[in-house]
């Protein structure tokens, strides 16, 4: 099977040790030991192209957009890094049969060139690939579709992939609940604990349907960065007899980073 990894992971920049230094290891311990955990996870699975699956790779109202540049930099200036910089290789011609592909199905996509990589992706990334520097990226935006728009587009992109002679992982990134706590980013909202512990529930016992009917208001109260993500990492998942594993979630700073992998058959 053409699809050997699928995983979820955050994209805090505090996460990155040149950003928050001490402060990430004695506050997200629980978060970077479940990051360590998948990376060996995706290692082990040798993947030759990562599909990233990033809330902040440039969200367009009615078509998801698919990053076609051929290398990435990323840089981290606005989170007062002035010195770290990553680079990781693009897969052009797989982006150019997939486009092929968006374009018979008629699929409301947007193909770009940026070479600018945002932090939704090469933070999960400076992880996930420390140790296969060589491994190729196609970088994945969602939309403002509706939640069916984003699994059908996960669906789409699991029948691609199972033509492809290459071995490729998912990564769905993405912050859970912004407002936790007194101490969140958003002000406080009961409705965030109950969206992360429901959409865990869900994920664990495979309730697709659940997480793509899940209460309007309450997934607009929590402040979530990441449901379509993973909406469209199950769409790829669908009729695949996974089994999801969490390896961490907490929340020190009133945000939901939860690490986990969909263990593949």
């Amino acid at each position: 099977m053409p699809l050997v990894f699928a995983g979820i992971t955050p994209h805090a920049p505090i996460l990155l040790p040149s950003i928050g230094k001490e402060k990430a290891e004695d506050s997200l311990e629980k978060t970077l030991d479940g990051l360590e955990q998948l990376a060996r996870d995706l290692y082990i699975a040798k993947p030759d192209i990562i599909i990233m699956i990033s809330p902040h790779q440039g969200v367009f109202e009615d078509t998801f957009s698919i990053n076609a540049a051929s290398k990435y930099t990323a840089t981290y200036e606005q989170f007062g890094d002035l010195s770290t910089t990553h680079h990781w290789h693009g897969a052009p011609m797989f982006v150019e049969a997939l486009s092929t592909n968006c374009h018979k199905a008629k699929l409301p996509t947007r193909f770009i060139a940026n070479e600018t990589l945002d932090h939704g992706s090469s933070v999960p990334l400076f992880f996930m690939t420390e140790h296969m520097k060589d491994t190729r990226i196609v970088p994945i935006g969602f939309s403002q579709l509706s939640t069916k728009a984003h699994l059908q587009f996960g669906q789409f992109l699991q029948s691609f992939i199972q033509e492809r002679p290459e071995r490729i992982a998912v990564i769905a990134s993405g912050d859970l609940s912004h407002c936790l706590t007194k101490n969140s980013p958003a002000p406080h909202d009961k409705e965030g604990a109950f969206f992360d512990k429901r959409l865990m529930q869900m994920l664990e016992t495979k309730n697709t349907v659940g997480v793509l009917t899940m209460d309007e208001k309450m997934i607009e109260a929590a402040q979530e960065w990441g449901y379509r993500s993973i909406l469209i990492l199950l769409g790829i998942l669908s009729e695949i007899n996974y089994q999801f594993k969490r390896y961490s979630y907490e929340y020190p700073f009133g945000v939901g980073y939860l690490v986990g992998n969909c263990e593949l058959p």
